[in-house]
């Protein structure tokens, strides 16, 4: 716990008026956790190891706490969290909210607004697009440490346009770092509410078709000889939010051969609605529920990139991927983010069950029955 700890206090010290305001993506990396949080982190390490990522900036958290200063709140958050029981669900939401409001209420100082407009014109002329569509994502500081994992606790918009859409948005992930789930995690662990930052990340928008999750190692089993892809329909919402029954597909690392394949009836997916420019919650047509969201050559390629990924790294990752509808096959597929799986690593390794589950007898069986190995 000292070393989390260390690590949050860190972030506090960084966000300091010397620290840059707005970062691109290309800038960050693994270092980078007190400046720009978990995700964006990620997200710049991945691109300087070669990985295809949607390009974007972050709001640093130099640029929060100066956002937090000027909002000259920090005192009445004090207050209204002062004595609070991290159980007592029903006083922590209505402190969440009176907290979320007050700071949504708050106008983004000039500075931050126009290096954010600045930053977002700059990513729009990259992106071929007047007002590019992006997703604005929460990156605090304190996600997926080892002990603790505050990842998915802070909020993401998705297909958002236009500057002041996006500064709106902005604002409303910095109060997501006052959820009453948020809250009640860092007391229930110790954190101060006031050394945990929040950085905002704001990434270009994959059009996907498809979209969804992987992990590579097994998340019911923790087999790490397998690459386990859960993917639907639309944007990669609903397979997250856990609003539909994915496309499940397990993956054979070594070989890349598809072990195990259950199509699933996807009844609703996230997609654009292309009249208002907002993400919506749309239906699956009837004759599409059962049919398979990915297919096989592009599940092959995305375990490739979640090899890659993992070795980049040295441990077992969760990947949230997407397939872009307007490019061409040979460059649509792209890593959204990456984070170091949290369950199965922080156990001991589960002692050695029967049945041929490691690569190599999945290699010999395959060889014993004559199946292509591909």
């Amino acid at each position: 716990m000292g070393s989390i700890v260390s690590t949050v206090a860190l972030s506090a010290a960084t966000a300091d008026s010397t620290s840059p305001k707005v970062c691109p993506f290309e800038a960050c990396g693994k270092d980078s956790v007190p400046l720009v949080g978990g995700k964006c982190a990620s997200l710049g390490e991945l691109i300087n190891a070669g990985v295809r990522v949607p390009p974007g900036f972050a709001l640093t958290t130099s640029g929060y706490a100066q956002f937090m200063r000027e909002a000259g709140i920090q005192a009445d958050i004090g207050a209204l969290l002062e004595g609070l029981d991290h159980q007592d669900m029903d006083k922590l939401e209505e402190a969440s909210r009176a907290i979320r409001e007050m700071i949504e209420s708050r106008p983004m100082p000039i500075e931050l607004e126009d290096l954010i407009a600045e930053a977002y014109r700059k990513l729009s002329v990259r992106c071929y697009l007047p007002a590019a569509p992006v997703a604005v994502r929460s990156s605090a500081t304190a996600e997926d440490l080892p002990g603790a994992s505050f990842a998915g606790q802070q909020d993401t918009y998705l297909w958002i346009r236009g500057v002041d859409d996006l500064i709106h948005h902005v604002r409303r992930c910095i109060s997501s770092l006052y959820t009453g789930r948020a809250i009640a995690y860092r007391m229930k662990m110790g954190f101060p509410h006031e050394q945990v930052a929040i950085s905002v990340g704001v990434q270009m928008m994959a059009n996907a078709y498809t979209a969804g999750v992987m992990f590579t190692i097994h998340p019911g089993t923790g087999d790490r000889s397998v690459i386990v892809i859960d993917s639907n329909f639309g944007f990669g919402e609903s397979v997250v939010s856990g609003e539909v029954t994915p496309d499940n597909f397990v993956v054979n690392k070594v070989t890349l051969d598809i072990i195990e394949r259950t199509i699933s009836t996807k009844e609703l997916c996230h997609t654009v609605d292309l009249k208002t420019q907002k993400s919506v919650a749309l239906p699956v047509p009837a004759e599409r529920q059962n049919i398979q969201s990915i297919t096989d050559d592009e599940i092959s390629e995305l375990a490739w990139a979640a090899k890659k990924i993992e070795k980049h790294y040295g441990r077992p990752m969760d990947i949230e991927w997407a397939i872009d509808k307007n490019l061409p096959a040979d460059g649509n597929i792209f890593i959204l983010q990456a984070r170091p799986e949290t369950i199965w690593s922080n156990r001991q390794k589960a002692s050695a069950t029967t049945g041929s589950t490691s690569a190599m007898d999945y290699i010999v069986s395959s060889l014993i029955t004559g199946k292509r190995l591909g």
